[in-house]
């Protein structure tokens, strides 16, 4: 009779332990995941240099997950017309994606809308709990997850460095977009503050690229010394266009966008959204390997980096507050 010991059980069950995830691995090989990315910002061109796609795409990659080999992505920009974001929404859900991931609190709340069945990715967006996206952050609850973008009061504290830059600011626009069901919140955060830095608000909007030189206009007719953008989808991508408006018009400038700060805004302040897309990827991850996204906590991400720009500060004839380059976590030269 053949003894065999203890130990030599042992290894026997750890080598069975691991050929059985390499005969999964070998079993899955050739399968390639299908799933759909609805955005309302505009299509890169050329492809493929989109900011947040681009993250969400390094995301993928870092848990072995390639378009062309393993992977195949269904994406969809609306070009920032929130309009067309349900017939995407209607096409994605028609093709039985095992998970859709989306960008902004206006299509999140489109995907709502349309299916209740298949998992959706939240990459950011403004409060999902106020939104009514999800039930609570916890517990999820539904087939929604993601990630929360803390803005509502994040826009008192980008006055309050408007203010620091500016001490005798008196008037200050906030650039919504009447499509974002979330900026009305953001305004009146914005007017409840505002008084107690003596200062009062000017609101003006844009849902569209030459809207948005129009909005600064106003801004400027309006007395208002300065601007903070309201956090959106569709401005996230407009970095250039309201960088020149600002200089077109003098006015400060505020957004939660590092790349608005780099085009020439004078600052950025809030949480790094690119990198909100890249984590996406994990939760995207777990759902196609059997997680429920309601059994999926949203994450709200508590990092805030301050970005200035000292070319647009010296244009507007504004030193940099000393408090000010002690905070910063950049300064674009």
């Amino acid at each position: 009779m053949v003894r065999i010991g203890r130990r030599e059980v042992i290894a026997m069950l750890g080598g069975a332990a691991m050929a059985w995830p390499m005969a999964a691995r070998a079993l899955e090989a050739g399968k390639v995941w299908r799933i759909g990315f609805l955005t309302p910002r505009s299509r890169p061109s050329p492809p493929g240099r989109d900011a947040f796609s681009d993250a969400f795409t390094r995301g993928m990659n870092d848990l072995s997950y390639s378009e062309g080999k393993n992977l195949a992505v269904e994406w969809r920009y609306a070009d920032g017309d929130y309009k067309r974001l349900a017939g995407f929404a209607t096409e994605l859900v028609g093709m039985n994606l095992p998970v859709i991931v989306t960008y902004g609190t206006a299509a999140a709340r489109v995907l709502q809308a349309t299916t209740s069945t298949v998992p959706i990715v939240v990459a950011a967006a403004v409060d999902l709990v106020g939104a009514g996206i999800v039930a609570s952050l916890a517990r999820p609850g539904g087939n929604i997850t993601g990630l929360s973008v803390i803005d509502a009061d994040m826009s008192t504290k980008q006055l309050e460095l408007l203010k620091a830059f500016l001490p005798r600011l008196s008037r200050v626009a906030v650039l919504s977009n009447p499509g974002n069901p979330a900026h009305p919140v953001v305004l009146k955060h914005v007017e409840a503050v505002a008084p107690a830095l003596g200062a009062t608000v000017v609101a003006v909007n844009a849902a569209t690229p030459p809207a948005i030189e129009n909005a600064f206009a106003e801004a400027a007719q309006e007395g208002a010394g300065a601007v903070i953008v309201a956090a959106d989808a569709f401005f996230s991508g407009q970095g250039a266009r309201i960088a020149a408006s600002t200089s077109q018009h003098r006015l400060a400038t505020i957004s939660l966008y590092r790349d608005h700060a780099v085009a020439g805004c004078l600052m950025s302040y809030g949480q790094n959204v690119a990198d909100f897309h890249r984590h996406a990827a994990r939760y995207v991850d777990r759902i196609l390997k059997g997680a429920r996204p309601e059994d999926l906590p949203v994450e709200q991400p508590t990092k805030f980096d301050l970005v200035i720009n000292r070319k647009s500060a010296d244009a507007l004839g504004l030193a940099i507050p000393q408090e000010l380059l002690v905070l910063a976590d950049e300064v674009v030269e």
